[in-house]
């Protein structure tokens, strides 16, 4: 099954026109101005789409020089950037939540509890990333970094599955999973309104 094309939010003027469309179209559901940590962030895309819409942006990676790419930003004031090697080290930011937490194009296992408990309450997690069948298509193609069916919502137990799609996507030719989804608020308050993205005409 080919998925659907998402429809991207409007992009600022400065911001990278690479983010994620699974990103774009979920950005309503990010709390406005929160603080936003990215995955295995790489030369950051997503930090620079994030600062452009008002976001409080953190980026991870092992690659110092992949991270030297959005150094601008945190120069600026606009980014914050942690290298650390996440598959051979601790978790970089033990103790701290954040509004949102991106995962894009990257599986490690063991690190989805400290992921999980990097949610705040009502906070949201967005991933994308690499699916069983890859492996026919191109790299990566070893199980290790290749989703299983059903493991993404399976990984997501006890959070608030707002979207979730799974299939082939082409240019480039990749098997993915997809899903959006938040933690709990703290009981006894309000649930918080995630808008769905609107319908779009037949």
């Amino acid at each position: 099954m080919t998925l659907p094309m998402p429809m991207p939010m409007p992009t600022p003027p400065h911001a990278q026109p690479d983010a994620s469309l699974w990103l774009q179209r979920w950005a309503h559901a990010l709390p406005a101005g929160g603080r936003v940590v990215d995955v295995a962030c790489g030369r950051g895309r997503h930090l620079r789409w994030l600062a452009a819409h008002g976001f409080v942006a953190t980026g991870i990676d092992r690659d110092p020089v992949a991270l030297a790419a959005s150094q601008d930003l945190a120069e600026a004031g606009r980014a914050e950037l942690i290298a650390a090697d996440i598959e051979a080290g601790p978790w970089p930011c033990p103790g701290r939540q954040f509004d949102a937490v991106l995962v894009f194009n990257y599986l490690w296992r063991p690190l989805w509890p400290a992921l999980l408990a990097s949610l705040a309450p009502g906070a949201v997690l967005v991933c994308e990333t690499f699916a069983a069948g890859n492996e026919t298509v191109g790299k990566p193609s070893r199980p290790d970094f290749l989703l299983q069916p059903g493991e993404l919502i399976e990984r997501c137990a006890g959070l608030t599955l707002l979207g979730y799609e799974a299939g082939f996507l082409a240019d480039p030719a990749r098997f993915v999973q997809r899903v959006v989804a938040v933690r709990p608020a703290s009981s006894g308050g309000p649930a918080p309104r995630y808008p769905l993205p609107a319908a779009r005409a037949a």
